[in-house]
């Protein structure tokens, strides 16, 4: 019986066929997208930014201590470990506008370290115009234009995670032990974890990857992680003893210095049932320990399948389920998922999962989140990070390979749809692993970089808020108590 032949026709193009034309298309896209995060969700003044400046220079300066400062006229003071604060004294060299510029700069870099690890080597793929469409899409997603506007951190943190993830899934010269660590010839792959180490000692989230190395039987890594985490804490012990021992001692057990629990920002599962009015900790525990447990079987499948950019997206996705506090804008953890499933083939899922991100849907229910549809709609964001956490494929690169061939036959695709222009950066197939004892799949080095774009239905005022969207928010939205933070 022959096998039908394939259909090698070309397909239809969306796009202009000159690059005039295209560059005319990208330039209308783009002013589009400038019209819409100039007018329709606030810009947050820099506030966070506020918050490290103010708290370092009040330090440095002014003899103040780094926990006790209050941005002026609000509640809002530093929350982070004292390592950060140490991380950040370079500020208390600035003044402010020089502040923010270096922010912007270090957002930027990070923003292309993140980029270029999500694509790896096929990050030439989708060319000027793809790329072009990509920051177009990245700029609607609302926890990474909350997080340029704020002056936050989280697009570091998550710079540096990957980073390791780079140096896990793409060094040369990479073999198996006996206990499944891996050799490197190369000397910077050797510090593969420091980044997770910096990342953990300047916010506690992204300890939880930590664990992602030990799942993976990455030993050597997670001891890196570990030590670079404990030296920096200890170095920030050395240099700031009194803040050092208020925080590890109070400050990071009181909750209400974060933030109101059941304010609509927080997308995490105790947010979820803040907004149900449960007060007890102890369904939210049950609730940790559950989404822990898939976690662990998920990303230990991953790992094992050698696909561990996979299993770092699946830890991003739990960090920000457990986390006691996940404001929208802490949800850049969930890009590394979009590059996963467009690597698999699902494109379509991903961008619909990514325009209601772009939405800012969640503010719909800011003063009022009871009811049924209210509770659907107020955690929308929640649920996209569970049901991910659930569904997100791993270990296909065939699929992978069946989309980059029909990519290969037309031309970047439609503007209109960002998902196809960012999976033409899709994965190539993984790297045979060295013979040895101990062998396993090696791991897959080339991730589509990237989400895919949607469009955001505007809400129908803004809020100056700290953690305000596109929705008026209540007064004082983060706090509950005299004693709150950015």
């Amino acid at each position: 019986m022959s096998r039908p032949t394939p259909d090698r026709r070309p397909r239809p193009s969306f796009t202009p066929a000159t690059d005039r034309g295209r560059l005319l298309l990208l330039l209308a896209v783009a002013a589009g997208v400038t019209v819409f995060t100039a007018t329709v969700p606030l810009l947050r003044d820099w506030f966070d930014l506020r918050v490290y400046y103010g708290a370092v220079h009040t330090w440095v300066h002014h003899g103040g201590r780094v926990y006790d400062y209050r941005v002026p006229d609000t509640a809002y003071g530093f929350t982070y470990p004292p390592f950060a604060a140490v991380a950040m004294l370079p500020m208390a060299l600035l003044g402010r506008p020089a502040a923010l510029a270096g922010a912007l700069l270090l957002d930027a870099v990070a923003l292309a370290v993140v980029l270029r690890v999500l694509a790896g080597r096929a990050w030439r793929r989708p060319g000027w115009f793809g790329w072009g469409l990509i920051l177009c899409a990245l700029a609607l997603f609302e926890p990474l234009r909350d997080t340029v506007s704020f002056g936050q951190v989280n697009l570091l943190l998550l710079a540096l995670v990957l980073a390791d993830a780079w140096l896990l899934t793409s060094a040369p010269g990479r073999e198996q032990d006996a206990d499944g660590e891996g050799r490197r010839g190369s000397r910077a792959a050797a510090l593969a974890g420091a980044g997770i180490g910096l990342a953990a000692a300047i916010k506690l989230t992204p300890a939880l990857f930590i664990g992602l190395l030990l799942l993976a039987r990455r030993r050597r890594a997670a001891a890196v992680a570990t030590a670079v985490a404990l030296a920096a804490t200890a170095l920030a012990a050395l240099v700031a003893p009194g803040p050092s021992r208020f925080y590890w001692t109070e400050a990071m057990w009181d909750t209400t210095r974060v933030g109101r629990l059941d304010y609509v920002s927080n997308q995490s599962l105790q947010g979820v049932l803040a907004r149900l009015g449960e007060p007890q900790r102890g369904l939210w525990a049950l609730a940790v320990v559950a989404v822990l447990g898939v976690w662990a079987w998920r990303t230990r499948r991953a790992a094992a399948a050698g696909d561990l950019p996979a299993a770092f997206a699946l830890t991003g996705l739990a960090a920000c389920l457990v986390s006691p506090i996940t404001w929208v804008h802490h949800l850049v953890w969930l890009l590394p998922s979009f590059a996963v499933l467009l690597r698999a083939g699902h494109a379509r899922v991903a961008g619909a999962l990514y325009a209601v991100l772009c939405t800012s849907v969640v503010w719909l229910w800011a003063h009022d989140a009871s009811g049924v549809a209210a509770f659907a709609g107020s955690n929308a964001y929640t649920w996209i990070t569970l049901g991910l956490l659930l569904w997100l494929p791993y270990g296909h690169p065939r699929a992978a390979a069946r989309f980059l061939a029909r990519s290969d036959s037309a031309t970047v695709a439609a503007p209109a749809a960002a998902a196809e222009a960012i999976a033409a950066a899709s994965v190539q197939p993984k790297p045979p692993c060295e013979a040895g004892a101990g062998a396993e799949t090696a791991a897959a080095t080339g991730e589509v970089c990237g989400p895919c774009g949607g469009g955001g239905a505007p809400c129908a005022a803004a809020s100056s808020e700290p953690t305000g969207s596109t929705r008026p928010a209540a007064p004082n939205p983060q706090s509950s108590s005299a004693r709150a933070s950015s």
